[in-house]
């Protein structure tokens, strides 16, 4: 599998106002815009070329993944050659191209969008609001799992059940330690129609079969044509597996997910993390 969508396309809505005018994807968390944690995820997970699906307002994002020659010549003239090859190492990092969402219709429009990209190839889906840390990257996990299975496959976790609300749970029975087999799935449940607490979390392996699903699937919830919908339909006609993911996973979509991941990376980084650790503890002693 050599194929990745990033759906990319959304206003960034819950972190205005600092994304009326930048992408939500090139909010920084430590040094790095959100997106390149989900493009070096897909990169390490054996993904070459990398569909984002953008909107009229995400040129920035085009401009990131680009050369910089005037910037990376003054980083060579200046002796910074650790920050020339960080720059370089941007726009080499896999084969990236772009289309634009046009009209906002719903996730499943936007992969809808990567159809012509795709073609016949299995293909995997990374949501640009979900950076996930772990030791195995998560859409390698779901790449095994699709292929010992021959299956679609979902990346799963268990949510509370007050949360279920917020995502799409699936119905599941166990094949082994960590994959399910899935029958049904529905979007935003209430509590008391949810299927099961485990909530589809932002990684997907799919088929090129979706995409005639996705073309006559009618607008649902919120008036948008939902990538749940059309799961549930490929559910029913192909194989689909679920992977429990090993993994921390974080909603960088709101101010909260986004702090979290922003000082859980920065502890991480040899580079300021000791320093982070002193500077906590002394803010939580003046608290």
């Amino acid at each position: 599998m050599k194929k990745a969508v990033i759906p990319a396309a959304g206003l960034g809505t819950r972190m205005l106002p600092a994304t009326k005018t930048v992408p939500k994807e090139m909010l920084p968390i430590v040094d790095k815009p959100a997106i390149q944690y989900i493009i070096e995820e897909a990169v390490a997970s054996g993904i070459e070329d990398i569909l984002i699906v953008s909107n009229r307002s995400k040129h920035a994002m085009d401009d990131y993944f680009d050369y910089s020659p005037e910037l990376e010549e003054l980083l060579k003239r200046s002796g910074k050659i650790a920050e020339y090859e960080a720059v370089r190492d941007v726009a080499d990092k896999a084969n990236i191209f772009y289309v634009r969402q046009k009209e906002t219709k719903g996730l499943g429009h936007a992969v809808w969008r990567a159809k012509r990209f795709v073609g016949d190839e299995p293909f995997a889906v990374l949501l640009g609001d979900d950076i996930m840390m772990g030791k195995t990257p998560v859409t390698k996990q779901l790449i095994d799992a699709a292929e010992q299975y021959e299956a679609s496959a979902v990346g799963i976790q268990r949510v509370a059940s007050e949360a279920i609300s917020k995502y799409s749970s699936v119905l599941i029975s166990e094949l082994e330690e960590r994959i399910y087999r899935v029958s049904d799935m529905n979007e935003k449940p209430k509590p008391d129609q949810a299927f099961s607490e485990f909530a589809i979390l932002g990684r997907y392996i799919l088929t090129a079969e979706i995409f005639s699903i996705l073309e006559n699937t009618p607008p649902g919830y919120g008036g948008e044509i939902q990538l749940t919908d059309g799961l549930q339909r490929l559910c029913k006609v192909s194989p689909m597996v679920a992977v429990d993911f090993d993994a921390k996973r974080y909603d960088t979509g709101n101010l909260e997910g986004f702090l979290e991941a922003t000082i859980d990376y920065a502890l991480q980084d040899p580079r300021v993390g000791d320093w982070l650790k002193g500077f906590m503890s002394d803010k939580l002693k003046e608290i």
